[in-house]
C-alpha cells in the first residue's frame, strides 16, 4: 500500500509573488528594490518551511536550474539534460565528473541545514572545482556568521556574503552564490535552503542599462539592489514552479491505486523527492524488468513524463 499524508500531498492555493512586485519597470529605488524582495520572500516563506511530499523533487529541480546556470559561469557546455545524465546515470557510487560534481553541490545545498562549518565548505570547494586552504575556509565561515547575522536584512546578507567570497577570491564566484542562498536561509531560519540566486546571475538583474548590458558581479556598484531584483525573480520562478509539481504529484497519487507492481511504493518515493529517476532503477522489490514496465504504466497513465527523449537510458520526473 502506497499512503501519502494527505496534509503534505499539496497545497490547496499554491504561493504566488504579487503582480505589483513583479511590475515590468522594476524598482525604481533601492528602497523600493528591497520592499518588493519582502513581498517576494514572504510568499515564498511558508513553502519553504512546509514539507509537502514533493517537496524533494521541487528542491532538486532548483538545484538543476541552479547548476545549469554555473555550467555557464564555469565556462562548461554542459546543459540540463548532460547534467541529469551525469548524475542519474552513472554508476553507485562513481565520480560524476566535473559538471556532475557541481550539480552536486546545488543538490546538497538544497537537502542540508542553512550552516557552514569548514568541514561541509571544503567539501563544497572540491566539488566546485576550487581548492581553498582550510585556514583560509574557517575565516570564511565566521565571516559568513558575521554577515548573516540576525540584525541584517536577508538580501543584504546575501549580498555581503556574496561579494566577501568574491573580494578574497575572484575566481570562487560560485562558491559565492552557493553561500548566498545558504545565507539566505539562515537569516531567514528556513529548515534548508533553496537553490535560486545563481539561476538568476546572468539575467536581467544583474543587467547594467548604463554599461551595455554588463554583468553585474557580487561586490560592484548596484549589487545589493539587483540581489533584491534577482530574489523576486527567483521567488516568483520557484512559485510557479509550485504550481506546476503540485498538479503532477496530485495526478501521480490519483493513479497509485492502479498499480500492482511489489516495488512501486519506491519508485514513488523518489519521483516526489527527485529530479529525475533512472528508468533502470532497480531496488530491493523491484527488478529491472518490472521498473521498465512500471514506468511504461505510469505513462500511459500520463502520471510521469520521460525527460530524456530517448528510447534507452531514459529518465522520468514529475
Amino acid at each position: 500500500m502506497i499512503r501519502l499524508d494527505p496534509a503534505t500531498a499539496s497545497l490547496a492555493v499554491p504561493p504566488a509573488v504579487p503582480a505589483w512586485a513583479l511590475a515590468a519597470d522594476g524598482a525604481s529605488s533601492d528602497a523600493d528594490a528591497a520592499f518588493q524582495a519582502g513581498a517576494a520572500l514572504a510568499s515564498l516563506d511558508g513553502l519553504a518551511r512546509a514539507q509537502p511530499g514533493w517537496a524533494g523533487a521541487w528542491r532538486q529541480r532548483l538545484a538543476l536550474n541552479c547548476a545549469v546556470a554555473s555550467m555557464r559561469l564555469a565556462g562548461r557546455a554542459e546543459d540540463e539534460a548532460a547534467l541529469r545524465d551525469a548524475w542519474h546515470l552513472r554508476p553507485a557510487g562513481a565520480d560524476p565528473g566535473p559538471a556532475g560534481a557541481i550539480f552536486g553541490a546545488w543538490r546538497q545545498l538544497a537537502l542540508q541545514p542553512p550552516v557552514a562549518t569548514p568541514e561541509r565548505l571544503e567539501k563544497i570547494v572540491e566539488q566546485l572545482g576550487l581548492h581553498w586552504d582550510v585556514t583560509a575556509l574557517a575565516d570564511l565561515c565566521a565571516e559568513f556568521e558575521k554577515c548573516a547575522a540576525p540584525q541584517r536584512p536577508a538580501p543584504f546578507a546575501v549580498a555581503a556574503i556574496a561579494a566577501r567570497v568574491v573580494a578574497t577570491r575572484a575566481d570562487a564566484e560560485l562558491l559565492a552564490w552557493w553561500l548566498a542562498d545558504l545565507a539566505l536561509a539562515q537569516s531567514l531560519r528556513w529548515p534548508r535552503p533553496l537553490p535560486l540566486l545563481m539561476a538568476q546571475a546572468f539575467g536581467p538583474a544583474f543587467r547594467t542599462a548604463a554599461g551595455g548590458g554588463k554583468r553585474i558581479r557580487p561586490g560592484e556598484k548596484g549589487f545589493e539592489r539587483a540581489v533584491c531584483v534577482a530574489l523576486v525573480q527567483g521567488a516568483a520562478e520557484a512559485c510557479r514552479l509550485t504550481a506546476e509539481l503540485s498538479r503532477r504529484a496530485d495526478k501521480l497519487m490519483a493513479v497509485t491505486p492502479k498499480l500492482r507492481a511489489k516495488g512501486a511504493g519506491d519508485v514513488i518515493f523518489l519521483l516526489l523527492n527527485e529530479d529525475a529517476v533512472a528508468g533502470s532503477l532497480v531496488t530491493k522489490n523491484l527488478s529491472r524488468f518490472a521498473a521498465r514496465r512500471l514506468f511504461e504504466r505510469l505513462q500511459q497513465l500520463d502520471a510521469v513524463r520521460e525527460l530524456s527523449g530517448r528510447p534507452s537510458f531514459r529518465l522520468f520526473g514529475l
